[in-house]
């Protein structure tokens, strides 16, 4: 199901909540540990589990913006649908950063759902150096949010 930013807060897929720059930090952390755990992953062969691993990067470090603003996703599309809304809009981040997010959202999707679908070293290899890009986008409009 598609969703538009109106969508996600008129059906609650996004609420506000006390804005959290401790939370926000917390989810970083937990977003290079995924990242560390879809290296592992990519090391150890187990190509589903880095593909899997590096979206959930890339959904915390994003989701980080969204506690530091006082938000709480209870949909990975809408916190896509955040950042476009309150970032993209106006400048703040470049579009291209959503589309890489929705376009692994959409492969993490068919990855953990389709039992015809099965990840290649290739896919994961990718993965991980979109959810780094990612990763470090994130924390840069972080950082600047703290100024």
């Amino acid at each position: 199901m598609a969703f538009r930013y109106k969508d996600c807060i008129e059906k609650g897929l996004l609420r506000k909540v006390p804005a959290s720059s401790d939370k926000a930090k917390q989810s970083i952390k937990k977003a290079e540990k995924w990242l560390e755990e879809a290296r592992k992953a990519l090391n150890g062969k187990a190509f589903d589990s880095s593909v899997l691993a590096s979206y959930m990067a890339m959904f915390h470090s994003a989701r980080a913006i969204l506690f530091h603003d006082g938000y709480r996703e209870k949909s990975h599309a809408c916190v896509a649908r955040y950042l476009e809304e309150k970032y993209v809009k106006i400048g703040k981040l470049e579009k291209k950063w959503i589309e890489l997010l929705d376009h692994h959202r959409e492969v993490r999707h068919v990855d953990q759902y389709d039992l015809s679908f099965f990840s290649t070293d290739e896919e994961a290899e990718k993965a991980i150096k979109s959810s780094v890009k990612f990763l470090e986008r994130m924390k840069s409009l972080f950082n600047s949010l703290l100024k």
